[in-house]
């Protein structure tokens, strides 16, 4: 009987002076009344991408729900969802704006999008705006950067964020989505469809199963090992790491051929492999590979290699970046698939999984009351963050591009 008369005693209008006693009553009232006025309801704009090869939208009709359940204002560009098989209709119903171009979303205070801003969306961009979107360095200009410092905003590069416990959310969750797409798409390009040898990728009761190559185990070599082991081919697995090697076979819970990189034993490896998944690239040197192009040429004709490490350049020296639209040529009577963005193949899915994302840490920011406290309260959230209120926070960045940058840490003990 306890806890119901203590229940009808918290929730009564009619029972002040009991309320010393009840749950809410023993917390500070100061700290109730600051924690009311720190938060800030957020007013997001979601623009359709630009970029004919981005195909994901940042926030599900779902995500769009829970943050207008939260007093949030969501404003989406029309169609911007159309890629990722969302209507206007259905994010309307989920509680947001349907704007008839970009200029009204970009009017927002966040503005949340996939791809880089390109520089017609930089214009649209006011003083004092948040933006959140990968920091993509292969697409990166000088002028760009620039453009954005001008413009003095503060810009996150989602790619770069860390949840405080040595995981990068947004990274890890695209990779385990393109360690399974590059399996089926090394399955495709493999069939007489797609003007392959014929070959199932997998193994068959009389046949010789086909031999998947995977360079890194992290993530996407992991979750591609899983979806090729399940097929039934015959994997092995190639890192720099013994650990990683030892908690990819503790992960998938059995035995594979797992190898450091020895030469000999890697070049023996691509002799006989009929896909190989490239995600590492040589530490040692910037201009340098995993996979040279003399051991490309040693490789049986029409096998097909897919190189998910693009975005630095590639894993493979033959390698060079292609689109969604062309997605593969043949050097070396090898295929060779060299897609950046393999995740925008399967963008419901991927949308799917950065809406589970970027919805709670959108639900944080408004409870922080704006980005100056959340990085203060959440280290990882600096570590994406490479544009702060005009100036550049990132040393990597201002190197490559040769802008001055200065230190997160000092500047927030300035604001």
């Amino acid at each position: 009987m306890t806890p119901k008369i203590f229940d009808n005693m918290t929730n009564s209008g009619n029972h002040p002076s009991i309320y010393p006693l009840s749950k809410h009553g023993l917390l500070p009232q100061e700290e109730m009344l600051e924690t009311k006025r720190s938060r800030k309801q957020l007013l997001i704009g979601i623009p359709r991408e630009s970029s004919p090869y981005e195909n994901r939208i940042a926030l599900s009709p779902q995500g769009v729900e829970l943050l207008a359940a939260n007093g949030h204002q969501v404003v989406i560009e029309s169609l911007a969802g159309e890629k990722a098989s969302y209507t206007d209709h259905a994010f309307s119903e989920a509680g947001a704006s349907i704007a008839p171009s970009a200029r009204e979303v970009f009017d927002c205070d966040v503005i949340l999008k996939i791809a880089p801003p390109a520089p017609h969306e930089i214009d649209l961009l006011k003083p004092d705006q948040l933006i959140l979107s990968q920091f993509y360095p292969y697409l990166q200009t000088r002028d760009n950067i620039q453009l954005l410092l001008d413009k003095r905003i503060s810009a996150i590069g989602f790619e770069y964020i860390n949840d405080g416990v040595n995981c990068q959310p947004v990274v890890r969750s695209m990779s385990e989505i393109e360690g399974t797409a590059s399996v089926m798409i090394a399955a495709e390009y493999m069939s007489k469809q797609h003007n392959g040898k014929g070959v199932l990728l997998g193994g068959i009761t009389g046949i010789t199963p086909t031999e998947f190559v995977i360079l890194g185990a992290g993530t996407a070599g992991e979750f591609a090992a899983r979806a090729a082991l399940g097929l039934g081919a015959t994997v092995k697995v190639f890192d720099n790491s013994y650990e990683n090697l030892r908690q990819l076979e503790h992960h998938i819970g059995q035995r594979v051929f797992t190898s450091i990189l020895h030469p000999r034993v890697l070049t023996k490896a691509l002799k006989s492999a009929d896909a190989v998944l490239g995600n590492l690239r040589d530490i040692q040197s910037s201009t340098s590979f995993m996979v040279t192009e003399e051991q490309v040429a040693e490789m049986k004709p029409g096998a097909i290699l897919i190189d998910l490490n693009m975005g630095q350049g590639g894993c493979f020296e033959t390698s060079r970046c292609t689109d969604l639209e062309n997605p593969i040529f043949t050097k070396h009577n090898v295929i060779h698939y060299c897609v950046p963005n393999i995740a925008s193949r399967v963008s419901r899915t991927s949308s799917i999984a950065l809406s589970n994302i970027f919805a709670p840490l959108l639900l944080r920011l408004a409870d922080a009351g704006g980005i100056n406290n959340l990085i203060k309260q959440e280290p990882g959230i600096s570590n994406g963050t490479y544009i702060y209120k005009g100036i550049l926070t990132n040393n990597q960045i201002g190197q490559a591009f040769n802008l001055p940058s200065k230190d997160i840490g000092l500047l927030m003990a300035a604001f």
